[in-house]
């Protein structure tokens, strides 16, 4: 990084880190309280001093598959309809507005006491909690040239990981404590905080007194950027680009196996019958911050990986794909976690696999802003997040029903696999990762 350039770019990256760590932080916190008794008792309607039988297990999994199914497709449709706000209103208001929304539905569990209760605070939190990445994306694309999308995007995707390691060693101590409905309070509470930070901090790079001009021009150092005042494109013509149709592949098929991943491994260790040491609200702490710290190093290399591999003439295309390669190469193993009985094999495959997804996600979110005018880079966003929340709608929905009746074995099945389909359909769909001309 050349000194004379400036840093106060950075300063964004390091916004967005807190702002999806948050994001994190309120989505998963219902994957540890699921794990908790007496919410399952509640949930189904028992009494505290019920004995939870196999088949409430088994009801209990379906209906929580529903149910995560049900904050998906809210996140399908928010992504659609928050892409296109932001590109419309603009990052500021549009990521406010989803704070908002997303903190009040992640309080509002503390009332509920129903499965249906728990669906609608769910699909509102999905509604809310799509504004993230859109924001997030739209914002890399305005403070950084294209060559450094892929490592900031790594950066701030690294936020997730961080918020599920909080998540993972607070929520269970306060479970333990004060019970699971103080725990969404806590955890809506960060929403309040990143409110006022966003509002006060996030500002575009025309409107900055702090950036030098050499900075300021070298954000703008790529050619044929977009006006501001460039006419907006529907989504029906977004659609019609190959470029849009390969994010929409990546998506659809990598980002249902990371949302597995966050709803039910507090229950695959819990649960599962062929590991010889189960997890639990005393100890899921410290396997899961092992699991997400290695996710965080995965988000950033391969990220930062990337970056080297153009600076050292490569061009975006074979970089981004080899390294999408790599990443997926390392998922393939994660189907052994699920037959192993040793409980540390268990968890370094899945580290490695989370690693790997970050960093295929890191590559990803670099399409947006590498193929697309900066006006439209919010919805195809959009459409792209869309994309992957119908297929993780849909894979949602059958996890439930598939880890109550045989077990997990399948569903690694699926994740192992994934990703190597995905890259192949994307370098079919996309031969050349050629810049679309509106």
């Amino acid at each position: 990084m050349n000194p004379t350039i400036g840093k106060y770019r950075w300063r964004m990256v390091a916004l967005l880190f807190f702002a999806t760590t948050v994001n994190y932080i309120d989505r998963q916190v219902l994957s540890f309280v699921m794990t908790d008794p007496f919410f399952k008792k509640q949930m189904l309607g028992l009494s505290p001093d019920a004995i939870l039988t196999e088949q409430n297990l088994k009801d209990f999994k379906i209906s929580l598959g529903l149910i995560d199914s049900s904050f998906k497709a809210a996140y399908a449709i928010g992504f659609l309809i928050i892409g296109w706000l932001i590109d419309k209103i603009g990052t500021k208001k549009g990521f406010a507005l989803g704070i908002i929304i997303w903190s009040l539905s992640g309080m509002a569990n503390f009332f509920v006491n129903t499965l249906g209760g728990l669906r609608i605070t769910r699909f509102m939190l999905g509604i809310g909690e799509s504004a993230n990445f859109p924001s997030a994306i739209k914002t890399v694309s305005e403070w950084f040239p294209k060559k450094e999308h892929s490592f900031a995007s790594g950066v701030f995707n690294a936020g997730s990981n961080v918020g599920i390691i909080i998540t993972s060693i607070a929520i269970p101590y306060i479970i333990l404590n004060y019970g699971w409905r103080s725990a969404f309070i806590f955890t809506g509470c960060f929403g309040v905080i990143l409110l006022i930070t966003w509002w006060f901090t996030y500002e575009k790079p025309e409107e900055s007194t702090k950036l030098t001009k050499e900075e300021f021009d070298y954000i703008h150092s790529d050619k044929n950027e977009t006006s501001p005042n460039a006419e907006k494109i529907s989504w029906f013509k977004l659609l019609s680009y190959k470029q849009t149709w390969a994010l929409a592949i990546g998506k659809f098929m990598a980002d249902p196996i990371w949302w597995f991943y966050m709803t039910w491994l507090p229950d695959f260790f819990n649960t599962n019958k062929a590991l010889d040491q189960k997890l639990d609200l005393k100890t899921f702490g410290i396997p899961f911050l092992v699991i997400y710290l290695i996710s965080d190093f995965g988000s950033m290399f391969f990220g930062w990986l990337s970056t080297q591999f153009i600076n050292i003439g490569w061009t975006p295309n074979r970089a981004r794909k080899t390294t999408m390669l790599i990443c997926a190469l390392c998922i393939t193993p994660i189907y052994f976690a699920s037959v192993t009985h040793n409980l540390y094999v268990a968890i370094g495959l899945i580290a490695l696999a989370t690693a790997a997804h970050q960093g295929w996600s890191a590559n990803m979110y670099t399409f947006p802003g590498g193929l697309f005018p900066k006006n439209v880079v919010a919805s195809v966003t959009g459409i792209g997040g869309m994309f992957g929340a119908i297929g993780g709608v849909l894979l949602a929905a059958a996890a439930g029903y598939i880890i109550a009746n045989f077990g997990y074995q399948p569903m690694f099945i699926i994740a192992s696999c994934s990703y190597s389909i995905a890259l192949v359909i994307i370098h079919f769909i996309l031969p050349n990762m050629e810049p679309v001309k509106l």
